[in-house]
């Protein structure tokens, strides 16, 4: 039996899946933005203030050096100089999200990377071998660090900063005084001064941007169809797109031979950007998408109500401080490898400073509980940026330190501010 809809009732439906649908459809695209609009102006700024940071610093190198600033060597140079960095900032932003410290980060990423020469150049191991050893003597510093804080109960600044001076003491055993290891391990050495075949780079930014793009279109569909809050489609688009270029563009950038003479060719994406981009993908799923993720970020905002819900904060803690020592001993590796040595000032001067100023301008909160991994990314870029700009221009060393440590300053008092207005507004 079949049944026909009248003219003027089909023209309304008609009506109801055009002009009603779209109308809907720019209704949630404005209640996006006014809503996006609420949350900063509630103190929710999360990365936007690093991706200004770095447009501004892009702007401003470009115009100060057109010729150099932008050239396919300074741009590979830039990647490879934010590589410690970053992973550095990564293993911080676990320690930062429970509102803890690690001072000691920085030296236990030198004592990891004197663990891995040693085994290489003096005991002849495999390189296999020496960084699993030098990880895992990271993750044992960590844990130790964890169980001081959460057991003993004694604050994290004290154990730490306790570490960070007797740490170097274990660099200067190691090593000798004044002395230096070399690293001459090719695959070690290939990891922030060699770079992919141009295939391969080519091969994994194509699957990576179709890969984000298509999760999170399908994460969209998900939500939609189970009737839960979900963005425009247009904003979805918007933020997958423009990260899925930004990934083809610089690939496209270092696949650009830069060597400064015809005999040689230099080209394709650093080894170490793969590492850090791996790392970056498994921390993001760690948490996001794990209850362990969950709950750091529950004992990073109420460490108390996280308790009476049953989640073991002692575990949590230590759990931390083994993730980011683990990470600082990644870290350590890759500035090894960049240096093709070790010597006793290894992970020591500016290196946490940098590393922890990454984090908070990345918009990792310095009072716990907000802060994601790719804030350590974002910061290690604006970092690094800094320091090459500066550079370039022929900027005095002292200027650097000030500057750098200015923008610092104005990161942690966006933190400050952003934190009293969120209080404010009950967030």
């Amino acid at each position: 039996m079949s049944t026909e809809i009248p003219e003027g009732k089909e023209t309304a439906v008609k009506l109801a899946d055009s002009d009603f649908a779209t109308d809907l459809r720019e209704h949630d695209l404005r209640s996006a933005l006014t809503d996006y609009w609420g949350r900063l102006r509630a103190g929710e700024l999360g990365a936007l203030p690093a991706a200004l940071g770095l447009v501004s610093l892009v702007v401003l190198f470009t115009a100060l050096k057109p010729d150099t600033f932008l050239s396919n060597t300074n741009i590979a140079n830039l990647f490879t100089q934010a590589l410690p960095i970053s992973l550095l900032a990564m293993g911080l932003v676990f320690v930062l999200l429970l509102g803890e410290i690690d001072l000691a980060a920085g030296v236990t990423s030198g004592v990891t990377a004197a663990v891995m020469a040693k085994l290489l150049t003096d005991a002849g191991y495999a390189w296999p071998v020496a960084v699993i050893s030098a990880i895992a003597a990271g993750i044992v510093i960590g844990a130790v660090i964890g169980w001081l804080v959460a057991v003993v109960r004694i604050p994290s600044f004290v154990v730490t900063l306790a570490f960070f001076l007797g740490l170097q003491g274990i660099i200067l055993w190691l090593i000798g005084e004044g002395g230096t290891v070399a690293v001459r391990d090719d695959v070690i050495v290939a990891l922030a001064n060699r770079n992919m075949p141009i295939w391969l780079g080519w091969t994994l930014a194509v699957v990576c941007s179709a890969g984000y793009v298509g999760m999170q279109l399908l994460r969209w569909r998900r939500q939609r169809t189970g009737g839960l809050h979900s963005r425009p489609l247009q904003f979805v688009l918007l933020q997958s797109g423009a990260i899925a270029a930004a990934l083809l563009v610089g690939t496209a950038v270092l696949s650009v031979d830069r060597a400064p003479s015809p005999i040689a060719v230099v080209a394709g994406v650093p080894w170490g950007v793969l590492l850090v981009g791996v790392l970056l993908i498994v921390c993001t799923f760690v948490l996001t998408r794990t209850p362990f993720g969950r709950h750091v970020y529950a004992v990073g905002g109420n460490p108390e109500a996280a308790r009476r819900a049953g989640i073991n904060v002692t575990r949590i803690r230590i759990s931390v401080f083994m993730i980011g020592s683990g990470l600082a001993a990644l870290s350590g590796i890759v500035a090894a490898s960049r240096l093709m040595s070790v010597n006793t000032a290894a992970g020591g001067g500016d290196t946490l400073l940098y590393a922890v100023g990454a984090a908070v301008i990345g918009g990792t909160s310095l009072f716990g509980g907000r802060g994601k991994a790719r804030d350590a990314i974002l910061g290690g870029l604006v970092i690094a940026m800094i320091k090459n700009g500066l550079g370039l221009i022929g900027t005095s060393a002292y200027l650097t330190f000030l500057i750098t440590g200015l923008v610092l300053l104005f990161a942690a008092s966006i933190d400050a501010l952003a934190r009293r207005r969120r209080s404010n507004t009950g967030r």
